[in-house]
């Protein structure tokens, strides 16, 4: 059973910056696509970028493109999202999710929520002058 755990989250200004981190313990995340999504009050869980275990391709979804970098380091066994120039809107719940991609990379290519096999508990964000 992988385990992720979110942390990094907090109360930012706007045009601030947040380092999110997502890692595992006794499962390695290398071969997991990891994905970021999103949740914010009242609005569905929606992604934000995900790095594949196979090609270690990247997909930004655009909402946030060119303002998150999502990347990973194995020795650390974590994912992380750089945050920039962040918005009011961009307050939510940040979760990090995982796909075995046995079928395929359904989840870094479609950002589908049912397709994740396991997911955090979320760390949250808020933007706030």
């Amino acid at each position: 059973q992988l385990q992720l755990v979110e942390s990094g989250g907090g109360l930012v200004q706007p045009g601030g910056s947040l380092s999110l981190s997502c890692a595992a313990s006794e499962l390695s995340l290398e071969d997991y696509d990891i994905a970021w999504f999103r949740q914010s009050p009242g609005l569905e869980r929606h992604g934000i970028a995900c790095i594949s275990s196979v090609m270690r391709s990247i997909h930004y979804a655009n909402s946030m493109k060119g303002r998150v970098t999502i990347s990973r380091d194995n020795a650390k066994n974590t994912v992380f999202l750089q945050m920039n120039n962040l918005k009011p809107e961009d307050t939510g719940t940040y979760y990090c999710a995982a796909e075995t991609e046995r079928f395929g990379p359904r989840l870094c290519n479609t950002f589908g929520t049912a397709f994740a096999d396991y997911w955090g508990k979320g760390t949250l964000v808020t933007v706030s002058a």
